[in-house]
């Protein structure tokens, strides 16, 4: 792989900057694509992107930026997207920097702008060199994100399309999705997650069956599918969408789409779990009405003083085989269980060896 350090001008970086829908985003001429399928969207907050504008108004070093070299001759950002979407959308007229903008400085403050040197290595070599280049120079950067590494191995027209409907802030999947989705959508992890709901976890298998496939559409129909499912099922009120925001939907789509459900039945059910404190993971409840498993609710557990009391009170013997042990090796257990109302107070505490609780816990 071959590796060159040049200077670039402000001046020349700008020339033909564009950010549209339908052409991406590009820069020096037409000749730069700054956003590549496996970089990331704008995330630059007011600060950071100001710290770039004063750096440049001062004429200090600005970090080195990459850029490699495309086949058609052309380039491709590895690193320094952000601070080339700054740097452009202040000369373009997008923002102000110390309550100026750029068309509002006197013509030597643009001209120290617009001639100010920017440190460009571009390299030029095979693909894989290129991403093994890109993910160790970002090391020192924002981390990347899985999604975003997956991002850049299995960029194709179908990722293209699928990154239309789940990457960007406004898309349809945060108006339509948003309230149940963790994460960002900018970070790619609304992405991230309608894969992994689609394809069981399989992402990178799912991502590579489908690369090049002319669109995502299979992906926005199934993801469409899975909200409908929730929001006519579950009927979600503005108060209870705030313990909807889990991982879980997609699985439970597959498994339950097809059961007829009461949903004044399931409605009862989340208010009473939610005013029910030893349920201390409310955003279990869904996953809790479907599944009835109870890990999902992390049922509040015995304290230390509770589980020593039982102890005491058994004199140190297991309440089901009624062996001694010590406190060391029993655990707290609840008399009537939580399922049959059973409450994490000390009155419902017994203690049993290991064993016992396990084989308790396993029926």
């Amino acid at each position: 792989m071959k590796i060159e350090l040049n200077k670039i001008t402000v001046r020349e970086l700008t020339e033909g900057y564009i950010d549209s829908q339908e052409n991406g985003v590009k820069a020096y001429g037409g000749r730069l694509d700054v956003r590549p399928p496996y970089q990331r969207e704008f995330v630059y907050k007011e600060n950071q992107r100001n710290a770039v504008i004063d750096t440049l108004t001062q004429g200090f070093p600005l970090n080195v930026m990459y850029w490699a070299v495309r086949e058609d001759g052309t380039y491709e950002i590895i690193d320094g997207q952000q601070r080339t979407i700054s740097i452009c959308q202040f000369v373009n007229g997008d923002f102000a920097f110390d309550m100026r903008y750029f068309h509002n400085m006197l013509d030597d403050e643009k001209d120290k702008i617009l001639n100010y040197e920017l440190q460009v290595y571009i390299c030029s070599g095979s693909d894989s060199e290129k991403l093994k280049w890109f993910k160790t120079i970002n090391i020192a950067g924002e981390e990347l994100t899985d999604q975003e590494l997956r991002n850049a191995v299995y960029a194709g027209s179908w990722l293209s399309d699928a990154k239309r409907y789940f990457s960007k802030n406004g898309a349809p999947a945060v108006k339509l999705g948003g309230d149940y989705l963790i994460g960002s959508a900018i970070r790619q992890e609304y992405l991230e997650t309608a894969i992994s709901w689609i394809s069981d976890g399989n992402i990178e298998a799912h991502m590579a069956k489908h690369q090049h496939d002319p669109n995502a559409a299979q992906l926005w129909q199934f993801f469409q599918s899975v909200i409908n499912w929730i929001e006519s099922t579950f009927r979600p009120t503005k108060e209870r969408k705030k313990i909807m925001k889990i991982k879980e939907w997609g699985m439970l789509y597959k498994k339950y789409k097809d059961v007829v459900f009461d949903s004044q039945k399931i409605d009862d059910e989340v208010k009473r779990l939610i005013l029910d404190d030893d349920v201390t993971n409310k955003k279990g409840i869904y996953p809790y009405i479907l599944t009835g498993k109870e890990s999902y609710l992390s049922i509040r557990t015995f304290t230390e003083s509770q589980k020593i009391a039982a102890y005491e009170r058994q004199n140190g013997i297991c309440a089901h085989c009624g062996n001694h042990f010590d406190l060391s090796q029993m655990e707290a257990d609840h008399i009537t269980p939580w399922h049959a109302g059973g409450k994490t107070i000390a009155d419902n505490c017994q203690m049993l060896c290991r064993d016992c609780n396990r084989r308790k816990s396993g029926k």
